[in-house]
């Protein structure tokens, strides 16, 4: 005997990404804030200024990747529960993209599922991180390694915010910049090759380039099936360094950054890309101080961490590898032999 429970329905996840000054936001429910320590102290004010609601409530967590764990989601849980959230609570993501991966978290699992808002004030996160829905947390086996696909009811990008960016966190957003252009935009890698990111309209520019492309990217595929995993180029060798060196040594974007060198010498192996190509996006990364080595201790320990990647499958590791500049190829198919002979190329000899 079987019963048949017809749950096939359309659910629309859509929402609006505002690139502007922040609007006032007023909200007839409880909401509770997300943000560091950092952010409060320059921008918190700021914020409160641009909010009401029936209640609002204040959770500040710890700055910095090595927080994006366990206790800093029971940390948020805990002041929802303890401030009687339910279920048409709100909760804001008012931060990097640390915050609002654990915002959005947290929203996804507090009474099996809230709603949440990003307000991202990196310019990674502006970019890449507040736009998609991927949520979650890091563990000591690797990197986002538990979460949930948990899209966010808005998104309110304000320049204003990155006034205050320190030059690495900078640098680290303009990694995922180019990230999406070497994937998916030839024409908007050469824009970057030409602009000046210190320019207030030209960023704008370069921002709204690189969420459109995103957006563009995820209402094809939200889940992640298939061609939204190309946006993690360079992330399968940059989660490994980040978690060799406890994320304590590079930002996000640094190791990423760092990743997609080591990508772009895969792609090179394989007569993907030239070398000319290789070296135009190694200098646009250096343009603006990215880190572009890594000097790796024990190559088959690196080799193994890449099976903890959420891409890889089985006794297969999925790599992205750049077709050129603005295409991108998804491979399980690099032999273990190929793959260590572009790690060798960065052996701490």
């Amino acid at each position: 005997m079987q019963v048949n429970i017809p749950l096939k329905k359309t659910i629309d996840n859509s929402y609006d990404i505002t690139i502007d000054t922040l609007p006032k936001l007023h909200f007839d429910r409880k909401v509770a804030i997300i943000t560091n320590t950092t952010v409060s102290d320059l921008h918190l004010d700021y914020l409160k200024e641009k909010v009401s609601a029936k209640e609002l409530v204040i959770v500040t967590l710890p700055d910095g990747e090595q927080y994006k764990n366990q206790e800093s989601i029971d940390k948020i849980l805990n002041a929802l529960f303890e401030n009687k959230f339910n279920r048409k609570s709100l909760l804001i993501a008012f931060g990097g993209g640390v915050i609002g991966d654990m915002t959005g978290f947290a929203a996804s699992i507090y009474q099996r599922g809230i709603d949440f808002i990003q307000i991202p004030t990196t310019l990674l996160s502006q970019v890449d991180a507040s736009v998609g829905g991927k949520t979650g947390m890091n563990n000591k086996y690797g990197k986002n390694l538990v979460g949930a696909f948990h899209q966010p009811q808005a998104v309110y990008i304000d320049p204003y915010f990155l006034t205050t960016l320190p030059k690495r966190e900078f640098g680290a957003g303009f990694a995922e910049i180019v990230k999406m252009a070497v994937t998916f935009n030839k024409e908007f890698f050469e824009f970057l090759q030409d602009a000046d990111m210190r320019d207030q309209e030209t960023l704008i520019e370069a921002i709204t380039k690189a969420v459109k492309t995103k957006a563009e990217v995820v209402a094809k595929d939200e889940k992640e099936q298939g061609i939204r995993a190309a946006l993690n180029y360079g992330h399968t060798f940059g989660h490994v360094i980040e978690n060799e060196t406890k994320y304590e040594k590079y930002l996000h974007g640094e190791a990423v950054s760092i990743g997609m060198v080591m990508a772009n010498e895969l792609a090179c192996s394989m007569d993907l890309m030239s070398n000319d190509e290789a070296v135009a996006i190694k200098f646009l990364l250096e343009k603006y101080d990215l880190p572009v080595d890594y000097k790796i201790k024990d190559i088959d320990k690196f080799y193994d961490a890449f099976f903890l990647d959420k891409k890889s499958s089985d006794s297969k590791i999925t790599f992205i590898i750049p077709k050129g500049i603005g295409d991108v190829v998804i491979s399980d198919e690099c032999s273990k032999n190929l793959v260590i002979s572009v790690l060798e190329k960065f052996e701490d000899r």
